[in-house]
């Protein structure tokens, strides 16, 4: 991404191109200048600073599908990581005057801060409508090059979602240690693929410390801190590429530990379980996505963003290396697979590892998958008590 001067810009004209040629025109939002990624569209009505703080969103240009974005401002407690990390912002109509009690500043005083490139007063309905049908694909917004087809041929010069490798760009470069709150229970080794920050929180509230591990980690690292459990979190780019992880994981899983991941952790654990993943048409981006819990037959409204997801059976239980996996969430809307499990001795067998595409952690709500941290504490307490 490229940028040049800041400030406000509402009349400062913008193009966003896509790479098969449909173009919209605007005006500037955030900092000016060319950037590229991905476009993709997240629907959640609310929420859009923890959208941008999540690392998962490294490279996309977001699409907010909500008119309004902005009302509620900027304010410095509900960052999900240390940055924005979307490649570029695309919202109709930002607010003129950000109003909340919280907010130290506007949205567009932090894409410009940041120096995210970002377009307004664009039909953002079209827009998502064209994606839905066309799919995902590449994309440029720019200030400084308002030529469509040229913009476009730098386009087509961008690398493709598929076969990207990003995690490198988003973890942890030291182990950070979130401690329990109250008395700690247990240690869990999470490996950062691009971890929010509610995460841990989440975990620490249940007397978890949590250690937040480089994506580089070996199993002697993860060992060497005696972890009750291990955790794989969401994160960026193709699965297919992160071989590290996928190794790291079949040897978490021949050690016996507990495992719970989300999202690319969810990815991942297919993997390491031989089943493929695949790259979604448009993916599920919002927070609003309803999701079964095929365990409890229970539907929940939760957080999503993912452009890939695990080619499994839905239908009876696979064996693996490390026991019987099953599919124990799909979504509603297009049937997904959103959740594995794995048990040890059978499909009757102890709860052993488990995996969801979604965020349960949620920091913008809504909160009904919370209870999924809850039952990665119950298979920890069952494996300390079987050790004992």
């Amino acid at each position: 991404m490229t940028s040049s001067q800041f400030g406000s810009h509402s009349s400062v004209p913008a193009i966003l191109v896509l790479e098969d040629g449909r173009s919209f025109r605007g005006t500037s939002f955030g900092a000016t200048g060319t950037t590229f990624g991905e476009a993709v569209f997240s629907t959640g009505m609310s929420g859009y600073q923890e959208t941008l703080t999540d690392p998962s969103y490294h490279r996309q240009v977001v699409v907010a599908t909500a008119p309004h974005v902005g009302n509620t401002g900027w304010n410095d407690e509900d960052d999900e990581s240390e940055q924005i990390w979307v490649a570029g912002y695309v919202a109709r109509d930002p607010a003129r005057l950000a109003s909340n009690w919280r907010s130290s500043r506007s949205l567009d005083e932090e894409l410009v801060k940041q120096g995210i490139v970002g377009i307004s007063e664009i039909d953002t309905r079209a827009l998502t409508r064209h994606l839905r049908e066309r799919g995902a694909m590449r994309v440029a917004i720019s200030t400084e090059v308002l030529d469509a087809e040229a913009l476009r041929q730098q386009v087509l010069d961008q690398p493709e979602m598929s076969g990207a490798d990003l995690v490198g760009d988003v973890t942890t470069r030291e182990t950070v240690v979130v401690p329990a709150k109250g008395e700690k229970r247990f240690t869990v080794a999470a490996l950062d693929l691009g971890i929010k920050s509610n995460t841990p929180r989440r975990m620490a509230e249940r007397g978890i410390e949590v250690h937040v591990m480089p994506a580089t980690s070996t199993l002697a690292d993860i060992q060497a801190i005696q972890p009750n459990g291990v955790f794989f979190s969401n994160g960026p780019g193709d699965p297919a590429t992160a071989e590290h992880a996928t190794a790291l994981l079949r040897e978490v899983l021949a050690a016996r530990l507990p495992y719970f991941g989300i999202c690319f952790g969810n990815q991942i654990f297919g993997r390491a379980l031989g089943f493929g993943t695949y790259k979604l048409k448009y993916g599920h981006r919002g927070i609003n996505q309803p999701v079964m819990d095929r365990t409890t037959g229970k539907v929940e409204i939760t957080a999503h963003n993912h452009g890939f997801a695990v080619d499994a059976p839905k239908d009876g239980a696979t064996s693996t290396d490390f026991g019987s996996a099953t599919v124990s969430h799909v979504c509603l809307n297009d049937d997904v697979v959103e959740g594995l499990e794995l048990r040890r001795d059978g499909a009757e067998g102890p709860l052993v590892a488990f995996s969801v595409q979604y965020h349960p952690e949620a920091a913008a709500g809504p909160h009904d998958a919370d209870y999924l941290f809850d039952r990665f504490v119950q298979i920890m307490s069952s494996n300390k008590n079987q050790e004992n």
